[in-house]
């Protein structure tokens, strides 16, 4: 599941590094992971300190850190 998950991570990554940044709600969507993996994935990414989140309203975003 662990390898799942980190593969799942790369897409994330990728996607946010192409279209910016993106609400959780349509990163599945968008992305085509089930919403469980996706949301993994951004745990994944939020652990090794790769995001950052914001709220716009009801929304909350997320995008890459800067390097």
């Amino acid at each position: 599941m662990q390898a799942e998950i980190g593969n799942a991570a790369g897409v994330v990554w990728r996607h946010l590094a192409e279209k910016g940044p993106t609400a959780l709600t349509r990163l599945a969507r968008e992305t085509g992971l089930p919403d469980p993996l996706a949301l993994m994935a951004v745990g994944w990414l939020a652990r090794e300190e790769k995001l950052t989140f914001t709220r716009e309203g009801r929304a909350t975003k997320v995008a890459l850190r800067a390097p």
